[in-house]
């Protein structure tokens, strides 16, 4: 007698080449609606969430001016943040950023106004002493096995003493028109020191994606032992991380300064914490060998957004760190959800 076949309906499971049945609801690559959520960056879903809420909570929020105004306000701070970044892709830390960017800035004014040297020479020289710090503390968290916390906190504190020393806590001001224009310029609507920003992070992007050398801060965060097995120069790569970390201290300097005409001693002091917010709230993990730039740039917005809706609103500026200190705890624990999930 024969066999009568089942009869197929809309609601039938569809058979797939490999002779398994998918779900309905599964699109043509195998994967459902929730896996394509779950693979959206909880950064940029936070992101979006926050922004929709300023856009209602405050009418000025959602204005040309404003957002522009954003990008002006984050921009030293998103500078630092790329060195602050790849150090923690490395494993490592660098508590001396805020500190770095005050010292150089202050031995530029230094030069420039009470030694009269040319303003190029004295930036120049202002981005070299950034560049050296980064450089000791390379030297220190590698050849002299010194904790890179250990080592960033010595000279975190060595270079807020010498940013105060070397004009006895005085500020300096008066800076060429040329260089003040370098946050007064806007190219079609844009501010430069937003392109500047934006240049910054697709060449970090490019090295940590394309070169050999930056896919190696990857394996050496990851595990160092094995990185260090398989050829890389640890040691050698780990400096000069630690070394354009302080570069870009330097740099982020000279845009405060020509912002603000004025080279305090203590500028940068209190970015530290909105520097590692950014890194941590832009999904890398402090344990190393995670994290991207485009999630840094997003942790960045993050803030950046955090910080202007809050001023928006008349928050007070004592409890904005409140609020910075909870999104990181938050960042931490969604990190930590988001490896259990891709653990299973």
């Amino acid at each position: 007698m024969p066999k009568t076949e089942p009869k197929t309906t809309g609601d039938t499971a569809a058979t797939t080449g490999s002779g398994t049945s998918a779900p309905a609801h599964q699109g043509p690559s195998g994967r459902n609606f929730g896996d394509m959520v779950r693979s959206v960056p909880g950064p940029l879903i936070g992101l979006v969430v926050i922004f929709v809420a300023m856009s209602f909570l405050s009418p000025f929020f959602l204005t040309v001016r404003n957002l522009v105004n954003i990008i002006s306000q984050v921009s030293d701070i998103g500078i630092m943040a790329v060195g602050a970044a790849m150090v923690i892709i490395i494993g490592g830390i660098d508590l001396s950023v805020g500190s770095t960017l005050a010292f150089s800035i202050m031995t530029m004014a230094w030069l420039y106004k009470i030694h009269t040297w040319p303003f190029l020479v004295a930036v120049l020289v202002g981005i070299l002493v950034g560049a050296v710090i980064g450089l000791i503390n390379g030297l220190l968290s590698t050849y002299a096995r010194i904790q890179p916390f250990v080592a960033t906190l010595a000279t975190m504190s060595a270079a807020a003493g010498l940013a105060l020393f070397i004009t006895n806590g005085n500020p300096v001001t008066g800076f060429p028109e040329a260089f003040l224009s370098l946050t007064s310029t806007y190219i079609l609507g844009f501010p430069l020191e937003g392109i500047i920003l934006v240049a910054v992070y697709l060449i970090a992007a490019f090295w940590l994606r394309f070169r050999p050398s930056g896919r190696a801060l990857y394996a050496i965060g990851g595990n160092e032992e094995v990185a260090r097995l398989s050829g890389i120069n640890v040691r050698g790569l780990k400096v000069r991380v630690y070394v354009t970390a302080g570069i870009l201290a330097a740099v982020a300097g000279l845009i405060v300064v020509s912002r603000l005409d004025s080279a305090a001693p203590t500028a940068g002091t209190a970015d530290l914490l909105n520097v590692i917010a950014v890194v941590v709230i832009g999904g890398a993990s402090l344990a190393g060998g995670s994290g991207t730039m485009f999630g840094t740039f997003v942790g960045l917005l993050i803030i950046g957004t955090l910080n202007n809706g809050m001023s928006l609103l008349n928050v007070s500026p004592n409890l904005q760190p409140v609020v910075i200190g909870i999104a990181i705890i938050v960042a931490v624990l969604l990190d930590r959800g988001g490896m259990k999930s891709r653990a299973r």
